[in-house]
């Protein structure tokens, strides 16, 4: 007998416009970017600082995660189809660039935008660890939206289960119940964003500690990644004989990084910024 379970059979086009289908896949992104920079906006107006940082970072944080989850799944999960040609005389240019039709790595987009928020704060004379302790309080929320999307996907969910929540992914072809692991991450991910939120807006924890926040986010959001990924099928068919899969090999560098900026930031002094791009220094600026 087939245990008890919710039968998900959701069409992953929300709706069209003409010929263009828009997909709940997208919409979530799109809702996880205008989350984040809602998020960015706050923090920048109750700190008091240039209100231009906002679009900036924002336009700098977009592309770099758009960019890096892109190249991260081509690298990560199909370099057969991408880097292994010596001579790359068959180059699928437009494979790589096609972003609707393609996959998008979640641990290639952490890289990406830390490269890009490096070259944000160069641009802007920022320190490095300012941008990323407040980063590091959207990127979970952002993070949850996306796997929403993922699940009206009906993709990137784990092995069968019995559980009474399981989900028969009728899309698929699945006739089991199987582990919902993106609500599973989800509900992971809001839990890591309340906390964070919470030393952010209700202590002085980011603006004198610096690197707790981000070593903090680092950590929890890639245990989390390590935990889940356990019970999730393999993505590609090469990952089946591994011991560690894909997904927990890329969280493990995150994990160790985040030990040591999180030791780092609890033993440095307590540093207040200064010289930032304030509000004040941007209104006189515009003045003159």
């Amino acid at each position: 007998m087939t245990p008890l379970a919710i039968l998900w059979n959701p069409n992953p086009i929300a709706f069209s416009i003409g010929s263009l289908d828009i997909a709940w896949y997208g919409i979530s992104w799109a809702l996880a970017l205008l989350v984040a920079l809602w998020i960015f906006a706050r923090m920048v107006k109750r700190e008091g600082l240039n209100p231009q940082l906002v679009d900036s970072g924002f336009l700098y944080g977009v592309f770099a995660t758009i960019i890096g989850s892109r190249l991260g799944h081509c690298l990560f999960y199909e370099p057969q189809e991408y880097f292994l040609d010596p001579f790359m005389s068959d180059f699928p240019w437009i494979k790589l660039l096609d972003v609707r039709g393609g996959g998008l790595a979640s641990h290639g987009a952490a890289i990406g935008l830390l490269v890009g928020l490096w070259l944000f704060a160069r641009k802007w004379k920022v320190p490095y660890i300012w941008i990323l302790d407040r980063v590091a309080v959207m990127v979970p929320l952002s993070g949850a939206l996306v796997r929403l999307g993922n699940l009206m996907n009906s993709e990137i969910y784990g092995d069968p289960t019995t559980l009474p929540w399981g989900f028969i992914f009728v899309q698929n072809g699945e006739t089991m119940p199987m582990h919902p692991t993106q609500l599973y991450e989800a509900g992971a991910y809001v839990l890591i964003f309340l906390l964070l939120a919470h030393l952010y807006w209700r202590t002085r924890l980011a603006q004198e500690k610096r690197g707790v926040l981000f070593g903090l986010f680092l950590i929890l959001l890639f245990a989390v990644r390590l935990v889940i990924e356990s019970i999730k099928l393999p993505q590609e068919v090469w990952e089946q004989d591994m011991w560690l899969n894909m997904g927990q090999i890329l969280s493990l560098p995150f994990i160790v990084a985040g030990v040591v900026i999180l030791w780092w930031g609890v033993r440095r002094p307590a540093e207040p910024y200064t010289n930032m791009p304030t509000a004040d220094a941007a209104k006189t600026k515009t003045k003159k």
